[in-house]
């Protein structure tokens, strides 16, 4: 008995199973039809891209069963995009799997870069291929796939309308004016100076009519931060001096490296941080830096009280809020 092991026997290739489309046309047409509407579903999908992008105003909300109130503006650019690009792959893969070619090819091994002959017949291959996929002689394919790129390589070119326009003295204004009420943030509540113990802090917006409304732009330059010191502890010039009042001194609370918020507040040291990058603002100093990269200390609101005892804005900031922009004198 021989101990020798048989050598695997090469099973071949199964035999080719032709697609219905490669035996019959109406099967093949149906198919072309198929691969039209896919892409032309792509297209649509770029079209709702483009209107969300230009017509829908971005402070549109929708209420959608399941996911509650959603940004029109935002859902119209995720749906579009997310309905040109899925459809446009899927067209293609029925393309391919219906219409173009299948035949097998077995291609040897051989070294890395081939002989000129075989670099000919590669080229003389690809144009062979381009010519059997049915390209040229499949009008509705063609007509319907130029669309579905064409119109998915434009959105792109609508990412360019954010760079402008350019916002002119936009970023030197605030929604502060005299006279303006302190609103607590939340809430919107009218806040007194009596509210306000020594040592504490509060987040203050500017009244305005529509606080439901509030575009976030305008609260990104609007939020004020409230401390209550004691008076004596103030080491400020008397202009400074007199933007307070009774111990209670008002800053943007958009830090002026970077416009992170500077959110946190030393009771002992009376330092304002910012967690971004560390810069420290002394507060007994009108808010200057001594730490950090800020280059300059945090824009100061000059406040009083109306005759109920309710703080407002005797003025609006003397300087533009948070971090430098290309007009901006910094000096």
């Amino acid at each position: 008995m021989s101990n020798e092991i048989e050598a695997i026997k090469d099973p071949g290739l199964p035999a080719h199973v032709h697609r219905k489309a490669d035996t019959d046309p109406a099967a093949a047409d149906r198919a072309e039809r198929q691969v039209a509407t896919l892409f032309g579903i792509s297209a649509l999908g770029t079209i709702l891209l483009i209107v969300s992008y230009v017509f829908i105003p971005d402070d549109v909300f929708i209420f959608i069963p399941v996911m509650g109130d959603q940004n029109a503006h935002q859902l119209g650019l995720g749906l579009g995009m997310a309905i040109s690009l899925f459809f446009i792959g899927l067209g293609a893969i029925h393309w391919a799997k219906t219409l173009m070619p299948d035949t097998e090819v077995v291609a040897q091994r051989h070294e890395f870069r081939s002989p000129d002959s075989d670099r000919k017949e590669f080229v003389a291959a690809v144009k062979e291929g381009a010519s059997a996929s049915g390209l040229g002689r499949r009008s509705l394919i063609k007509r319907s796939l130029g669309a579905a790129l064409g119109l998915s390589a434009m959105s792109p070119l609508l990412l360019l309308r954010d760079l402008g326009p350019l916002p002119g003295n936009e970023l030197e204004k605030t929604t502060w004016k005299s006279g303006t009420y302190l609103v607590t943030d939340p809430g919107n509540r009218r806040i007194k100076a009596s509210d306000l113990e020594v040592g504490a802090v509060a987040q203050v917006l500017p009244e305005i009519a529509d606080p439901e409304h509030r575009k976030l732009s305008d609260i990104a330059k609007d939020a004020v931060l409230l401390i209550r010191l004691r008076p004596q502890e103030f080491n400020l010039e008397p202009e400074k001096l007199a933007m307070t009042h009774d111990g209670i001194i008002a800053f943007s609370k958009i830090c002026s490296h970077m416009g992170c918020a500077v959110a946190l507040y030393e009771q002992q040291t009376k330092h304002l941080l910012c967690p971004c990058h560390q810069s420290t603002f002394d507060v007994t100093r009108a808010a200057k830096v001594i730490f950090g990269p800020a280059a300059r200390p945090l824009p100061q609101l000059d406040i009083t009280i109306d005759g109920e005892g309710y703080l407002v804005a005797r003025k609006p900031f003397s300087e533009p809020v948070g971090p430098s922009f290309w007009e901006r004198n910094s000096q």
